[in-house]
């Protein structure tokens, strides 16, 4: 025991010596990746500023954003270990989303998020294997598939609204939109991507498990039983299991010949009628991206359709003209479906869509790992094992004719911004990472605002800050958009 202490005591000083050695070429490391570029100073030691980010994000996110203004359009900062960079400029960005590649950019989607989503994730894939993949799943996102989704989101979306109707609109209270929204994308996005195959207690277990993984993505990463991160990833694994078994359960109807009623049916059919079976279609292979498709269709889209409500609301003429452009082509009273020709004629409606998608892009950044050096600029090179943060949101207010205006008139025929400006209308990212569900996205969002405002009338109740932006994860307005709801309807649909 004495020799223990003794030892222990001898070897003290070094122990300190080697520790303080680390830390100071920890600061070191820093300072040299840093450069120029505006951010702190010093770090703190192991963690750097990972204590910021997760108490306010926003602020952290607004804070780097006004540093990039001071220099060529990039700050830096330090999170656990890892030296990132935040670009503001558009054209910056458009370079690292152009340059996805073994020997430039990894997307990474989250600074932890291969240990998050696992090895399979489509988030993370580049290369032969990306692309084998994304041949797989494009053509679930063509005319026929997308019609019929369009089918499915519409009775789910209605279903809803009746329930909002039959709850809240007698207009005596108050609603905060976030969780019904939520839960009405939730189970869109169930019965669209492997509806045929959930009963109830599964749907539940699908709920259960995004309420588990969703703090996760902005928890520390310790994966440890009882911490948010831990139990985030092992959610992750339940959700892979429980999709697993939904495609083996298609894979087996497709084969016996029946027809494609949802998106794995559809990708399913064409993979049985292929032997040997592609790459990457295992059942937990598959399951892994449907996954990838469910995170994003539940939490990007509530965002959108949040905002939408919020910004149709507070835009009084926009509103007006949107009911008009619908009226044209359906009426909730007809009981009639809107088909894929009417969503298509819905243009001004379709502009709002993309408007709300510019102003607020549900993923306000991107992340990205730098793989090797990459030169960025002139006068900086983006050191190996980086993470980069290209900023969607900033690119959206570049370029564009009164950005900080919310105006789909930009999107018009006549003005065709979203071409004129096509590098800084990032929302759904460009290259070979690009968003390969965005149309089905998109339509879902004018389905909603089409459907929503056709059958409600609805007055936003103010306060202080309402409309600041929060990322939890994806950004929404800090009140949840609380709304007095009333049905404009004599018979609901």
């Amino acid at each position: 025991m004495v020799s223990s202490v003794s030892l222990f005591a001898s070897l003290t000083p070094y122990l300190v010596s080697a520790l303080l050695l680390f830390l100071l070429l920890e600061q070191l490391f820093y300072r040299v990746k840093k450069r120029n570029l505006p951010g702190p100073l010093f770090v703190f030691p192991i963690i750097g500023n990972v204590v910021a980010l997760i108490r306010d994000p926003t602020s952290f996110w607004d804070k780097q954003s006004a540093m990039a203004d001071t220099s060529v359009g990039l700050s830096v900062n330090y999170l656990i270990g890892k030296f990132i960079i935040y670009i503001k400029d558009a054209e910056l960005s458009n370079k690292v989303f152009s340059n996805i590649r073994p020997d430039a950019f990894q997307l990474v989607g989250h600074p932890f998020g291969k240990k998050l989503f696992g090895d399979h994730s489509l988030i993370f894939m580049f290369g032969e294997n990306h692309k084998s993949v994304r041949r797989q799943v494009a053509p679930n996102f063509t005319r026929k598939p997308l019609s019929a989704y369009s089918s499915l989101q519409q009775i789910v979306i209605l279903r809803h609204l009746r329930q909002w109707e039959e709850s809240f609109s007698s207009g005596s209270r108050p609603v905060s939109m976030r969780q019904l929204i939520r839960e009405l994308n939730l189970e869109t996005s169930q019965t669209v991507f492997v509806g045929p195959y959930l009963d109830k207690e599964v749907k539940n277990t699908i709920r259960d498990d995004y309420n588990v993984f969703n703090p996760g993505t902005m928890a520390l990463p310790i994966d440890l039983p009882g911490f948010t991160f831990g139990e985030a990833r092992r959610a992750v694994s339940r959700l892979v299991k429980t999709m697993s078994v939904c495609v083996g359960k298609s894979k087996a109807k497709m084969a016996a010949g029946e027809n494609p009623t949802c998106l794995v049916d559809f990708w399913t059919h064409s993979i049985v009628a292929e032997n040997p079976p592609p790459p990457h279609s295992k059942d937990e292979e598959i399951s892994c991206v449907l996954v990838d498709f469910l995170f994003a269709s539940q939490d990007a889209s509530t965002s959108s359709l949040l905002w939408a409500v919020v910004l149709l609301e507070s835009e009084p003429e926009v509103l007006r003209r949107v009911r008009e452009d619908v009226a044209r082509f359906w009426s909730p009273e007809s009981n009639e479906s809107i088909t894929a020709d009417q969503l298509a004629e819905m243009k001004y409606t379709r502009a709002v869509a993309r408007e709300v998608l510019r102003y607020r892009p549900p993923a306000s950044m991107v992340p990205h790992v730098a793989v090797s050096d990459f030169r960025l600029t002139e006068s900086y090179t983006i050191p190996k094992g980086t993470i980069v943060f290209p900023s969607l949101f900033d690119a959206s207010f570049q370029g564009f004719t009164e950005p900080d205006r919310f105006d789909p008139d930009r999107f018009s025929e006549t003005r065709q911004e979203d071409e004129v400006f096509k590098r800084n209308f990032l929302t759904f990212g460009i290259g070979s990472h690009q968003c390969v569900g965005q149309r089905y996205a998109l339509n879902h969002l004018v389905l909603f605002i089409a459907m929503f405002s056709s059958m409600f009338d609805f007055k936003r109740v103010r306060s202080d800050g309402c409309d600041e932006i929060v990322h939890i994860p994806t950004m929404s307005p800090k009140d949840g958009c609380t709304v007095f709801l009333s049905s404009r309807l004599v018979t609901s649909p």
